[in-house]
Formats: structure tokens, sequence, C-alpha cells
């Protein structure tokens, strides 16, 4: 299994996302993301995030939020599980690297996000990023389309 983060910066009603472009043998080549990525050796889900979000945009998290969690079976080309961990930053010091080994962050209105080129599941899951609810499911790929998926919802 992989574990992973996915932080969302949010900043004036927009959100920092990477376009990913850099690599095209990247798994999300093309694609709009969150930033994050895989948990290293000892590290708990908020050590990630933080670290991911440093490593990816420049940024230090000065408050990090718990939204939710994910699971996608049999995610990768390995048909690896990848249980990721969700957070939102809105209180954040540093300064912004526009262009990462993976692709270009682009800070877009919260209201646009579900027009980019996203993972279909993204669709799902990204409006209860931004409400009053925290989150845990389960979104099953085959060949990149959603073929199942469930999603539970708490009040904060």
């Amino acid at each position: 299994m992989i574990l992973a983060t996915l932080v969302y910066v949010v900043q004036d009603d927009k959100v920092l996302m990477i376009h990913r472009n850099q690599r095209p043998d990247d798994l999300h080549f093309d694609k709009y993301n969150g930033l994050g990525g895989k948990f290293e050796e000892g590290e708990s889900p908020r050590q990630c995030a933080i670290r991911e979000l440093k490593e990816e945009s420049g940024l230090d998290a000065l408050e990090l939020a718990f939204k939710g969690h994910l699971l996608f079976p049999k995610f990768d080309k390995h048909g690896r599980d990848w249980l990721v961990f969700i957070y939102t930053v809105h209180h954040f010091k540093g300064e912004l690297i526009k262009l990462n080994h993976e692709g270009e962050l682009k800070w877009i209105p919260i209201g646009k996000i579900l027009e980019l080129n996203l993972w279909e599941g993204d669709q799902l899951f990204i409006p209860h990023v931004f409400s009053n609810s925290q989150f845990e499911g389960t979104i099953t790929y085959q060949n990149g389309k959603v073929t199942a998926h469930e999603i539970f919802l708490s009040l904060n």
C-alpha cells in the first residue's frame, strides 16, 4: 500500500494547484492536482503534508486542517492500493515556487477547479474539501475511469 497526502492551499477564494506537465512518464501527467506525495519512512500524515508542501511550493504551513482520507484500490500500474490523507492550508509563509520538477503551480478560483483536467474521482471529493465536512471513502478506477465510489461525510 502507498500512503500519500494531498494538500490544498487556499488564499482569497483561490486554491494552489499543480499542473503536472513536466514528466510524460508521470502517472498524473497533464492533470491538475493538489500538492503532496508519498510518505517517507517514519512520517505521520501531517509531517508528510508539511514536508511535501514545502518541497513542491516553497511554502511553510502555519495551520494544517485535516479534511479526510480516501482509498484508491489498485490505483497504480503495479496494482497497489493508495491511501491518501487530505488537508487544507489557509495560513502559510514563504516564497512561492512557480515551477517544480512535476509541474507548474497556479492559483485557481475555487469555483473553477472542477473545470480543470482532473482525475474523474477528484470531481467527487473536491467539493467536500472546501465544505465544513470531513470525509472518508473509496474511489476505484479501472483503465483511468471510476468504476465505483463511496464517500461518507461527517460534520466538523
